[in-house]
């Protein structure tokens, strides 16, 4: 039920908006080439970005997208946005359902706390948000879930658990390969830890797991011998290198960067992490504790180093996050935990109110179901209710209410608020379409921007030395005519936005 609420809210609303600056535009655009290439298996196996070797991430996703596209390539048309994030979203769901089953493996008599986990999976919105984007984030938190949650049944069943593991770690290798390492490794060292399985097993669950990971290695392997040492920037530069060097775009703040997206991010549940974190160490001798407390830790380990950081790094540690927060959730509604644990759905209560009254004052009318959800949760599990039904309807009004909050913020365009950062490519991108297809095309006094490529499908970079003959530049601004050295330019075309398209000649 909970997986059919992430499926309503990573597929349905607003899915269309137009895809953004950056991953977006490039994730589009190596599907596109590998959706061209669906009738030759090798060529289709080595990703390209417009025609040259893309060797910053493993071609998994952008796979899967090329083979949702391809009907709109064969008609020869652009295809949608939706089209392009809707295998990313479908992936970045499974997050909802493997966080019940990974808490039920570490909780066998605890249904309630499965459910709790799934719940708060469900009303993140940095998982929603940036599941539902053409990256890599959600497919990547769910390839994890995967394999840890594998490695728990690998107690009972190695060879099977091993084998549904090491297919994971296979997911993880296609779709970024440095997070193989910390992922696998937490998992193994946990279940180690355990102490339950024999050295017989031991082999078993190895050999399934190696067997399992055979897919990603074998692409790697593959990818290495056709393109050679440019095939090690996968790890070198994907990996260490954000670590150990300023790699790539991103904050230099650093730790600070993650630590504010769990800040920002982490509502209405964050007010339970601290308990969580409490309780799973009081537990972490027994794998209940362990596992939680391991996973936030390793995960947190991988993110807060890097050198640079974008706010998605930070999507590794939400899933460890909903599986500590789930039990305490759980014993607010079966009346467990400590007193000030008990307190808490006052707390609700306070806050729920705050942004009832605050929002008449607010365009933002999608808080009000959050709002109520909060104010009637934290009075259906506020100290002093004794009806088991009380406190469970109290607790699914608070989920629920978040929820639909979340559903009516992917209505409009505000859940997308990075596109608002810049201006819209679409008239640009028209007039490119509109231009001499044979006369090169520059922009001027812009950065590139691969959305903007993706809608022109022309790739657009910034004008470097001008070769002899012809060009037009693409210009953003009501400014003067280009003033380019041994070229005359005027105006071929004006568009929406600021968007201007000219035409230069070689002076006489």
């Amino acid at each position: 039920m909970l997986w059919l609420g992430a499926l309503l809210l990573l597929l349905l609303p607003g899915l269309d908006l137009p895809l953004r600056d950056w991953d977006e535009g490039i994730v589009a655009r190596v599907a596109f080439e590998r959706s061209q290439q669906l009738g030759s298996f090798a060529d289709l196996l080595l990703p390209s970005y417009w025609d040259a070797p893309y060797l910053n991430k493993p071609p998994g996703l952008h796979l899967l997208i090329a083979v949702v596209i391809h009907p709109w390539l064969q008609a020869g048309l652009l295809p949608p946005a939706w089209a392009v994030r809707f295998m990313p979203a479908l992936l970045a769901s499974a997050v909802v359902p493997l966080a019940a089953a990974i808490t039920r493996r570490l909780r066998p008599n605890q249904p309630m706390a499965a459910f709790c986990s799934a719940a708060i999976c469900l009303t993140l919105l940095p998982l929603m948000r940036h599941g539902r984007l053409a990256m890599l984030d959600g497919a990547l938190v769910s390839a994890s879930g995967l394999l840890w949650w594998q490695l728990l049944r690998a107690k009972q069943h190695p060879a099977n658990g091993g084998f549904w593991a090491g297919l994971g770690g296979s997911g993880l290798l296609l779709l970024k390969a440095p997070t193989l390492l910390p992922v696998l490794a937490a998992g193994l060292l946990l279940l180690a830890m355990d102490r339950v399985l024999s050295k017989r097993q031991w082999l078993l669950l190895l050999s399934a797991l190696a067997l399992g990971l055979m897919p990603g290695v074998g692409w790697h392997l593959w990818h290495f011998w056709a393109r050679g040492d440019q095939a090690l920037w996968l790890w070198a530069g994907d990996g260490a290198a954000r670590v150990l060097l300023q790699a790539g775009e991103g904050s230099n703040l650093g730790w600070r960067i993650p630590v504010l997206e769990v800040l920002e991010g982490g509502w209405p549940w964050l007010p339970l992490w601290p308990f969580a974190m409490a309780s799973a160490w009081r537990q972490r001798h027994t794998p209940a504790g362990r596992w939680p407390l391991g996973l936030q830790l390793a995960m947190a380990a991988t993110v807060l180093p890097l050198r640079t950081q974008l706010p998605w790094y930070s999507h590794s540690l939400w899933l460890p996050f909903a599986l500590l927060c789930g039990p305490q959730l759980a014993q607010l509604i079966q009346q467990r935990g400590g007193a000030v644990l008990r307190r808490l759905p006052w707390f609700w209560l306070g806050l729920g109110a705050l942004l009832l009254i605050a929002a008449p004052f607010s365009q933002h009318w999608f808080v009000i179901p959050a709002a109520l959800g909060l104010l009637l949760g934290g009075w259906g599990l506020r100290p002093g209710v004794q009806s088991n039904n009380r406190r469970w309807r109290g607790a699914l009004l608070l989920i629920s209410g978040w929820w639909l909050s979340l559903f009516l913020l992917m209505q409009g365009p505000l859940w997308l608020w990075e596109l608002a950062e810049q201006v819209p490519v679409a008239a640009g991108a028209a007039l490119v379409r509109r231009a001499d297809p044979r006369i090169p095309i520059a922009l001027w006094q812009m950065a590139e921007r691969p959305s903007l490529s993706w809608q022109s499908q022309r790739r657009l970079l910034p004008l470097g030395t001008p070769a002899a003959g012809n060009l037009q530049l693409l210009s953003l601004g009501e400014g003067p005519a280009p003033e380019l050295a041994g070229y005359g330019c005027i105006k071929n075309h004006n568009g929406e936005d600021g968007w201007q398209l000219w035409l230069c000649k070689p002076a006489p």
